[in-house]
């Protein structure tokens, strides 16, 4: 998530939804609850919003296109959005930088995980592998389906590589008395790269088709 540059107030280690909703919203925003504990977002460049941007976008028209032919299955895709865990209660939440969820009831309703198929994230040089590591096992634990990274290029405004995951909870055979130290995980199934593929090409959760002209800086 990309955000503008503003001073940290010194907030307490742990924090419920209502307290944090009394916070300023450009200060609220930049913070995700992870059961409780206050998380800042970091930072990234104007491209890591575009390629959000653009990708949401490009998941949007998948997710109409598969509407329209099969109306049993609706499907919504959007960007920056919070996700609670749980099935009430607000103050454990994460914001992927793009989802890809089922279509809710009635409007102004709070997306929980089970209604998230897809959760994204947009790595730019400002996250650690760490911080990402442990907000993917959240979303495994949660039982998200698909986990999707993009990592941009370094050198110039540009997609490197796209990569889907797809969530594994029953792990392979292990030495007596090692334990995974995830219940879930998710194993890659798929890596797109403008170098290599004309464009990012799978068939879960729904089709979905994007040639990298739809993905331009």
């Amino acid at each position: 998530m990309s955000l503008p540059r503003i001073e940290r107030p010194d907030l307490p280690e742990y924090m419920t939804w209502e307290e944090l909703e009394q916070l300023p919203d450009d200060i609220a925003g930049q913070i995700e609850l992870w059961e409780g504990r206050v998380v800042w977002l970091r930072r990234g460049p104007a491209e890591h919003q575009a390629f959000t941007f653009a990708l949401t976008s490009a998941l949007k028209r998948c997710a109409r296109s598969e509407t329209t032919e099969r109306p049993q299955h609706c499907w919504r895709a959007d960007f920056e959005t919070n996700v609670f865990f749980g099935q009430s209660g607000k103050s454990d939440f994460v914001t992927p930088d793009f989802l890809v969820y089922r279509c809710l009831d009635a409007p102004y309703q709070d997306i929980r995980a089970q209604d998230v198929v897809v959760a994204g994230e947009v790595l730019s040089p400002s996250n650690s592998q760490t911080d990402m590591d442990e907000k993917k096992a959240r979303y495994a634990r949660a039982g998200i389906p698909w986990y999707w990274e993009v990592t941009l290029e370094r050198e110039k405004s540009a997609i490197a590589m796209v990569r889907a995951f797809a969530l594994e909870t029953n792990h392979g055979d292990l030495p007596a008395g090692v334990h995974p130290l995830y219940p879930a995980n998710y194993l890659l199934t798929g890596k797109w790269t403008p170098k290599d593929t004309a464009g990012i090409d799978i068939e879960f959760p729904f089709p979905i088709h994007i040639p990298w002209s739809e993905l331009d800086f």
